[in-house]
């Protein structure tokens, strides 16, 4: 008998031709592969404005920088938080449904609303709230605010991907995150831009794929900090998959003089050592649940809230009913198609609910300083995700469904 391992041997046998077909399609492709159609098995319910919660399923982790007075601990508190969010972000998928699967598109005014309503860790940290709303269509971008007012730190942010192939898809994310805290005691705002890491498709060819993060992110702080995370993951010969370092440091005295120094396994542990190399904290995944998110019952949810628009498709993807998937997506798709053609006739466009397009220049000008010292373009890449994106609290208190003019008739439903 062979020894040798069959490439396709995470593949279901029905689905091997369908699988082969796709990844010759792959290869083949030139431009956006968001576009391409995948095999049923590979296909995931949930769409890409869900992911925006992996930013805060350890609300207690996420406050933390709130509740510390001191700048140089609130920076690494602001590292160590960034950290623990890898593992959802990018490994929980795998780990939950056996390989990483393709996330739904969400449409224009696509929307993802709930809370968190504490924190077993943590008695103390009050409630959370999460608005994720798809902003962008061509090209796709979603943005998100995650907020707790208790301990005045909020997360906004938007994002776009563009995949490619090259010997694997090969994913750049644009765009970027902003965690802003009033530590205790000031009113002043502290910010922290983010950049967000590139990743890649391992194990492609056994139909088991899986999330490699690549190259560098960044945080840079109005206080004077800056973090810089390293990805590496297991090469051909050595190394552990998932492996990263990290250092903080003064801006003004530069990467060479860290005040502390981060490296493990984002999907698994990490350690967190001072300058003297002593260790001073240490996160492990399988130690820390994470805390779910509430949302509401779906016949309370707005009609373009992601669960509800999505539910028909989402039961069919789980039945594996690939006609009745294709019926119920393509309703949405014509929906929409006839939405932007009438605004287009009538020299309007999609108006957003819970965010608001801002001058790549604008008024801020820390972010913009935070923007150049992270080597980020003025215009924040705004070009490549519809614009640049900011929430609008103003607008998002006391919001109620209906949040849109625009009834079922933007979703294919007429009764």
């Amino acid at each position: 008998m062979s020894s040798k391992k069959d490439p396709s041997g995470g593949v279901p046998a029905q689905s091997k031709g369908s699988w082969t077909s796709f990844l010759k399609s792959i290869a083949s492709f030139n431009g956006d592969l968001s576009s391409l159609t995948a095999p049923p098995f590979i296909l995931s319910s949930t769409s890409l404005t869900e992911y925006s919660a992996y930013w805060a399923e350890h609300p207690a982790v996420f406050v933390a920088p709130g509740r510390e007075s001191d700048p140089e601990k609130r920076a690494l508190l602001v590292l160590k938080w960034f950290l623990t969010t890898l593992h959802q972000q990018y490994c929980s998928r795998s780990e939950k449904l056996g390989s990483e699967k393709k996330p739904l598109n969400p449409f224009l005014g696509e929307l993802f609303i709930g809370k968190w309503l504490g924190d077993d860790s943590d008695p103390e940290v009050g409630e959370t709230t999460l608005v994720s709303e798809q902003v962008s269509h061509h090209p796709p971008a979603t943005a998100y605010a995650i907020t707790n007012e208790k301990h005045r730190v909020e997360l906004q942010g938007y994002n776009a991907q563009k995949a490619s192939f090259s010997s694997t898809i090969q994913v750049k994310q644009i765009g970027h995150a902003l965690y802003t805290v009033i530590p205790p005691g000031s009113e002043e705002k502290e910010r922290y831009l983010i950049t967000l890491p590139n990743l890649h498709i391992e194990s492609l060819i056994y139909g088991t794929p899986f999330v490699e993060l690549e190259k560098t992110a960044k945080i840079a702080s109005s206080s004077g900090y800056i973090s810089k995370i390293d990805f590496s993951g297991k090469g051909w010969l050595s190394g552990k998959k998932n492996t990263f370092t990290a250092s903080l440091y003064k801006a003004s005295e530069g990467e060479k003089h860290p005040l502390y120094t981060v490296e493990g396994q984002w999907s698994n542990n990490f350690t967190v050592k001072n300058a003297r190399k002593e260790e001073v904290d240490k996160w492990v995944v399988s130690e820390n649940k994470t805390t779910p998110l509430t949302v509401a019952p779906l016949d309370e949810q707005d009609l373009y809230e992601s669960r509800r628009a999505w539910k028909d498709v989402a039961e069919n993807i789980q039945k594996s009913d690939m006609d009745a998937v294709s019926a119920y997506k393509s309703r949405i798709e014509n929906a929409q198609r006839e939405l932007r053609r009438v605004e287009k006739s009538e020299g309007r466009e999609w108006e957003r609910r819970f965010f608001n397009r801002i001058e790549p220049t604008g008024d801020d000008a820390t972010i913009q300083k935070l923007a150049s010292s992270l080597d980020l373009s003025p215009t924040l890449d705004g070009d490549k995700t519809g614009g640049i994106w900011r929430f609008d609290a103003q607008r998002a208190a006391g919001a109620l469904p209906p949040y849109f003019k625009v009834g079922g008739e933007g979703l294919g439903i007429t009764e």
